[in-house]
């Protein structure tokens, strides 16, 4: 059993990881949360928190619970993209690298890989960029996972990945967390960046062809 660092959890997509983790035979959740308030919701669900806020100093965290692998969920709401997308990113790749986290996991966004052609959105975007760019020269084993728009739709179970895909598309956040979860794996795809939307391929074949490709 693996403990996961879900950064952003209390997030939509963030909730949906810790959900899909706590009921997983390999990994159990780690809720980073920002305020005590946010704590019960998941003490209440015997899951473990840690508190960190990553528009400030988080090198404590890792001191302070056993951490195997991370996955990155957080998201400023287009708020504040450089201090959380991007600079909070790379506190947390920072402090992972420095413990020896086994791999991390990004939720990114499809268009973050040349966010200079965006017509929206390119301040995030930009963001995005550079916190996966930084994460690729970090020497962490990581997935970098680039979805189309996403809807609050019920997961379907099924996707379409490319490298890019070069089309645009939605996707579900449900299945969005699937993905991520099911890239902790160690045989999934490590040093791979990769777009999803939805499709018609199962998530589990889509991400074994992707390995294989």
């Amino acid at each position: 059993m693996e403990n996961i660092l879900v950064v952003g959890a209390t997030g939509t997509t963030g909730r949906k990881v810790v959900s899909i983790l706590k009921s997983s035979p390999y990994f159990e959740p780690i809720a980073m949360v920002r305020k005590e308030s946010q704590i019960r919701e998941f003490s209440d669900q015997g899951i473990q928190t840690v508190i960190g806020d990553l528009e400030k100093d988080i090198t404590h965290i890792m001191d302070a619970i056993d951490v195997d692998k991370v996955v990155f969920a957080a998201g400023s709401g287009g708020k504040k993209v450089v201090e959380v997308d991007q600079e909070g990113a790379k506190k947390m790749i920072d402090a992972s690298k420095n413990h020896n986290i086994k791999k991390f996991v990004m939720l990114s966004s499809m268009g973050a890989e040349h966010p200079e052609e965006a017509t929206e959105l390119k301040d995030y975007l930009k963001a995005k960029h550079n916190a996966d760019e930084y994460l690729k020269t970090s020497n962490i084993r990581y997935t970098i996972v680039r979805p189309g728009s996403l809807t609050n739709d019920k997961g379907i179970g099924k996707i379409r990945v490319g490298q890019p895909l070069n089309e645009r598309g939605s996707i579900s956040r449900e299945d969005v967390a699937h993905v991520l979860t099911k890239t902790l794996h160690e045989d999934a795809a490590s040093h791979d960046c990769f777009e999803i939307v939805s499709g018609n391929e199962l998530i589990e074949n889509a991400l074994a062809d992707l390995a294989n490709s």
